[in-house]
């Protein structure tokens, strides 16, 4: 048997083993896995799908887990475990992210992609969900070093990915430059240059304009629609952004610029507040000089969990998976809250906040902006026709809103949370598509 072949049908056998039915998640120790299942089986429900089709819906289609060698600066050798899950393909190619963080594991890697199936349904872009990862530390490692890690491990996952099959692209720990690396690596193999394989790339390689701040004004397009849909007028309000990196600080730039006063934001090492709002033009710059934005002199030094509880209007956790949870989405005193990351609310602080009168906007659709022009240059590269940057933000802009007046209309109707309802419309599109196609053999 080909051993790619026997890799895929052994992971996809643990998967559904894996995978459980609706009535059996609530006992789970809470990770973005259980999570993950939790909603689904929640939209299951509503939905009144039966077990056979939830089991499906669960379970990942295919899975790599591989060995990534790296010969270091040094001349020794360290391993490092890397990873693909393609979670659907029933409405096109898989599509989603690839991340280096050193507490990378297949069952996170399983929930994004699962995520990431809902994402492209819900924003009715034709892709089904995927997600890829190194369980590695980039700050550790030189640019040769990252480099041959991402040769490497694009080699090893080469047979399941391909612009008809599964196209990466840039998250935690990743940027432009992976993917230019993951092109060359792809083509190279190819025989030819294949721009499509990728998303997020230079524009000198045929990335598109608009796609390295997309996720973040997609965020900024929802974030302004949620707080008038509150009674809240941007230019009165405050807010504070969790994760000042590849998505938060584009958000809160944005945020600004539309008026709203940003007050508060927070990294890894650390969170800081100006009461007078802070100037991000100034922190962006510190940020730049030293890499965090611990130590900025415009500002007054805040505990980095406190970020989460500040008294501001809109919070916006844009770092990872599980930062408001049970123990604290009490404590939570925003008013709106859009998830500029991938998971960060827990269950049991969605209903938390839910109880409490706050208005939550999940990450399906709040941080959907990166996928929709993602999927953007992935058309402009098979027609290898470059749109304007004005083009790509005002179809963005757009596609954005729509969603979300569909979304917020659905919940209405039937009095969900936006939660509830976004994951209902999607799995609704995704068991349609399974349906219409039927089961092979």
């Amino acid at each position: 048997m080909n051993p790619v072949t026997a890799t895929t049908a052994s992971t996809v056998q643990q998967a559904a083993a894996a995978s459980v039915p609706a009535n059996a998640v609530a006992d789970a120790e809470p990770t973005p896995l259980v999570d993950a299942r939790a909603q689904l089986a929640e939209a299951i429900e509503l939905l009144g799908y039966g077990d056979g089709l939830h089991r499906m819906l669960a379970t990942p289609r295919r899975e790599m887990a591989v060995a990534v060698p790296l010969r270091r600066d040094s001349g020794e050798t360290e391993v490092y475990l890397g990873y693909r899950v393609q979670h659907n393909f029933s409405r096109g190619p898989a599509k989603g992210g690839l991340r280096y963080a050193p507490n990378v594991n297949l069952d996170e890697v399983r929930a994004l992609a699962m995520w990431m199936t809902w994402k492209c349904a819900l924003l009715d872009v034709p892709y089904g969900g995927a997600k890829g990862g190194i369980a590695i530390d980039p700050r550790d490692h030189s640019l040769g070093e990252l480099e041959r890690v991402t040769r490497r491990y694009t080699s090893e996952i080469l047979p399941i990915i391909g612009p008809e099959r599964d196209i990466p692209a840039p998250d935690i720990g990743t940027d432009e430059r992976t993917m230019a690396w993951m092109m060359d690596t792809y083509s190279v193999n190819s025989g030819y240059t294949v721009p499509g394989i990728v998303t997020g790339k230079p524009i000198a390689l045929g990335g598109s304009q608009g796609r390295a701040s997309a996720t973040s004004r997609g965020v900024t397009h929802i974030a302004l629609a949620a707080l008038r849909h509150a009674g809240i007028e941007p230019a009165r309000a405050t807010a504070a952004v969790q994760g000042f990196g590849k998505v938060g600080a584009d958000a809160a730039r944005f945020l600004a610029e539309a008026g709203v006063k940003v007050l508060a934001v927070s990294d890894q090492y650390g969170a800081i507040r100006g009461d007078g709002g802070l100037d991000l033009e100034a922190l962006t710059d510190h940020v730049r000089a030293t890499g965090s934005i611990v130590g900025f002199a415009g500002a007054d030094e805040l505990d980095r969990d406190a970020l989460l509880t500040q008294d501001v209007d809109l919070l916006v956790p844009a770092a990872v998976e599980g930062v408001l949870h049970e123990g604290n989405a009490g404590d939570v005193r925003a008013r709106v809250v859009v998830e500029g990351a991938n998971g960060p609310t827990t269950p049991a602080a969605d209903a938390i906040l839910r109880g409490q009168g706050t208005l939550v906007v999940p990450d399906i659709l709040a941080n959907a902006g990166g996928v929709i022009v993602s999927y953007f240059e992935w058309v402009q590269a098979n027609q290898a026709y470059w749109w304007r940057v004005d083009e790509v933000e005002s179809r963005l802009e757009e596609r954005m809103l729509s969603a979300w007046r569909h979304v917020l209309g659905y919940a209405e109707a039937r009095d969900l949370s936006l939660r509830t309802a976004a994951t209902a419309l999607a799995v609704e599109r995704v068991a349609e598509a399974h349906r219409l196609r039927g089961l092979y053999p």
